[in-house]
């Protein structure tokens, strides 16, 4: 375990963290939460050492080794397996077969281990660095935003991996539905103070709120209070008898002391605008084709519609072709085969994560805007920068200054400028913090048109998608469904494979020994299919009940309004029969919570029960 003693760090006029006190105990997972900007990097660098504290101290046993994954990108080693097997603790330096399922596990092919680190992107290098950390069997690992980069198998490999972890765990994610699957505990930055509860995130925000509002509702009293004190000593400090109480309540006073005001935090709170569309179709995408390499192309007779409204999500793994699909239905690149036709009333807004260097560097955040689109005034500007939290002389901050999640805001706010009716979003959730992620979903699921959506999150994958667009190793196809019946369905086989990988207590590769991936997945696909046919009546009776629900509680709704009515106008009979039907309706209704309390209860053992039939399959 680690011990943080009354840390303090300011930046400049800055304050991060005030005399903060905490403890990671023996097999914590802790999630560290709180707003850009508000400290969590830094608290990582002042615990392994690369920060100083301005007081305080970091108590760490001796022996302890942390695992961080550094900034740096810089490889020594000719092959990514030999520079990955770098991070393997002393004992323990040749054994290749930990490195090479955790290299794997993050999307590196069998191919790729003989190959340099410096021919990857910079994205598959910081998962060279992740994997280097993953393998050094420390005794706790800091993970900064550790699925920045990864595509939604390796995320999905991480959660297991990470799941399995048999030490302590202190975790930075904007992904709340990871964090919260992975946590034992959440800790917060919040106003310069260190507040760490059991459970998720939920809990933890739900505990903040609850305290702010006792805070609050005393200082208003206490506010009262001495309101009350003070025009007692005025009216009476001249009165010679009363002397003693005018004394007695100045002591009160200045024993009471004065609570502050909680300074109002702000929240990115945004809405897009919408552009009103009258058609059904919004584009059509016709046998569409394209690649950068004749050889192998990206993208192969893709196929789908986008209707008004639609919440299509596009997912899979990182070099297929979602950012290349996006590009083609944005018009910034031409198909190679095939036709993407637009309705004539579409306007399109666009957020690539490329496009943020496109930002003139020399511009302020105000100047950027106002050079968005020709109907943009400065008043308007000034309201989308306080929208994306740059108020007052923020707006007049440089690009060039900006991180990248203010870079990512400045990118939404030019989004904002026009009136749209599709969004093509790819990956915008990339440096944003939870509170920003969460108001974003929002934004999304209010807007009134079309949304194509590129995301690993699976928080929005559940949220948000209608339909899906998979990018697998097979190719691409167009899913009619959400991404839980994608799921259902059969999932990510891809995944599964990283997953078994994960797991494996022995290693194969040493001792020869090969499985026969047709036979497992058939078996796997028994498993799935047994599931289904247990599950999917017990789920299409859940959603009947609370269908039914529903329509009893829109009757008593009307029951009341006319039995509301007949007592106004005395009408003693319909009272009579009014209060009868009330009576069954709710009857009705408690019969049915009843029976849908039951079912799940049982949709719950009986997913548990093939959740470990899987497991034990795949740890095999």
């Amino acid at each position: 375990m680690i011990s943080i003693q009354n840390i303090t760090k300011r930046f400049g006029n800055q304050l991060l963290f005030d005399q903060v006190n905490f403890k990671i105990n023996s097999r914590e997972r802790v999630g560290l939460v709180g707003r850009n900007g508000h400290g969590k990097t830094t608290l990582f660098r002042i615990i392994v050492g690369e920060e100083p504290s301005d007081e305080g101290s970091v108590i760490i046993p001796r022996g302890y080794r942390i695992g961080y994954v550094r900034q740096a990108l810089e490889f020594t080693e000719d092959t990514i397996l030999q520079e990955g097997m770098k991070g393997l603790p002393e004992g323990e330096r040749d054994h290749y077969w930990k490195v090479e399922k955790v290299l794997m596990g993050l999307g590196f092919s069998p191919a790729d281990m003989k190959r340099p680190p410096r021919e990857f992107s910079g994205g598959f290098q910081v998962r060279l660095n992740l994997a280097k950390v993953l393998v050094s069997d420390s005794d706790m690992l800091l993970l900064d935003e550790p699925t920045n980069y990864l595509d939604i198998t390796s995320i999905r490999w991480v959660e297991h991996f990470l799941l399995d972890w048999p030490h302590e765990l202190l975790l930075i994610t904007h992904d709340r539905s990871l964090m919260d699957k992975l946590v034992t505990h959440t800790m917060g930055i919040h106003r310069q103070k260190i507040k760490k509860t059991e459970g998720d995130t939920e809990k933890y925000y739900r505990q903040i709120a609850q305290e702010e509002e006792i805070y609050e509702k005393t200082r208003i009293k206490d506010e009262q209070r001495r309101k009350e004190v003070e025009l007692f000593i005025t009216r009476f400090r001249a009165k010679a008898r009363l002397a003693n109480m005018v004394q007695s309540r100045i002591k009160t006073i200045e024993k009471m002391g004065k609570k502050e005001k909680l300074e109002q935090l702000k929240n990115l709170e945004f809405a897009f605008r919408n552009k009103p569309f009258q058609g059904k179709y919004v584009l059509g995408a016709q046998n569409i084709s394209f690649a950068y390499d004749a050889v192998k192309p990206l993208i192969r007779n893709l196929s789908f519609t986008i209707k008004a409204g639609d919440r299509v999500c596009v997912m899979g793994s990182n070099g297929k072709g979602k950012t290349t699909l996006l590009k083609l239905l944005a018009g910034t690149l031409v198909p190679q085969g095939g036709e993407i036709a637009q309705h004539p009333g579409v306007t399109v807004g666009s957020f690539e994560q490329t496009n943020v260097k496109n930002l003139m560097e020399s511009r302020t955040i105000e100047e950027e805007l106002l050079a968005s689109h020709a109907s943009v005034d400065r008043q308007m500007a000034r309201n989308i920068c306080g929208a994306m939290m740059f108020g007052g002389d923020a707006a007049l901050k440089k690009i060039e200054v900006l991180s990248g999640g203010e870079k990512s805001r400045v990118m939404l706010g030019k989004l904002l400028v026009t009136p749209v009716n599709l969004l093509l979003l790819d990956e915008p959730t990339n440096h944003l913090d939870m509170e920003s992620s969460d108001a974003l979903l929002e934004a999304i699921d209010s807007f009134e048109g079309a949304v194509l959506l590129v995301t690993h999150n699976e928080m929005f994958l559940h949220a948000l998608a209608e339909r899906l667009i998979v990018f697998d190793q097979e190719g691409q196809y167009f899913f009619e469904g959400s991404y839980q019946r994608f799921l259902e369905q059969g999932g990510w086989h891809e995944d599964e494979e990283r997953r078994k990988i994960a797991l494996k207590d022995n290693h194969n590769e040493e001792s020869g020994e090969k499985r026969n991936k047709k036979e497992m997945r058939r078996k796997r696909s028994v498993i799935i299919a047994e599931r289904a046919k247990v599950l999917n009546p017990v789920k299409r009776r859940v959603e009947q009940i609370e269908q039914e629900i529903e329509i009893q509680e829109q009757e008593l709704n009307r029951l009341a309004n006319a039995t509301q009515e007949a007592l106004s106008k005395h009408h003693g009979s319909a009272i009579t029969e009014l209060a009868q039907a009330t009576h069954q309706s709710e009857k009705t209704v408690d019969t049915l919570f009843g029976e849908l309390e039951k079912l799940t209860d049982l949709l719950k053992r009986q997913e548990a029960i093939f959740e470990e039939k899987l497991r034990q399959f795949t740890e095999q």
